[in-house]
């Protein structure tokens, strides 16, 4: 069984920063591609950022590109979210998500596992 714990959420003012961390239990962490959604209130859920399984391919939203950045350590079964220069807009709640693919997705029905969610809240 696979089950994925997302971190490291929090309240910062506006031009901060915060790193989102997901710790993933269960074999086989090395294979699978990993991404980032976010949802805010009232919205769908929505694509921020994958890494394939290797770390050697990224892909982001149009939204955070230049500012947030997708990173993995296989050895520690964890994927990172480096945001920074953040918005209000970038208020939602954050969840990871895990896949035996190959390369990075954007579409969630993609997705097999996923975490319960960080809170990520911005003031202006």
């Amino acid at each position: 069984q696979v089950q994925l714990v997302e971190s490291g959420g929090g309240l910062v003012q506006a031009g901060g920063s915060l790193r989102l961390s997901c710790a993933v239990s269960g074999r086989g962490f090395s294979n699978y591609r990993m991404g980032w959604f976010r949802q805010a209130p009232g919205k769908e859920r929505e694509f921020v950022a994958g890494i394939n399984w290797s770390g050697g391919s990224t892909y982001y939203a149009d939204s955070v590109k230049g500012r947030f950045t997708i990173s993995r350590d296989n050895a520690k079964n964890t994927v990172y979210l480096q945001m920074n220069s953040l918005k209000p807009e970038d208020t939602a709640i954050y969840y990871c998500a895990a896949d035996s693919g190959l390369r990075p997705a954007v579409e969630a029905k993609k997705y097999d596992y996923w975490g319960q969610g960080t809170q990520v809240t911005i003031s202006s």
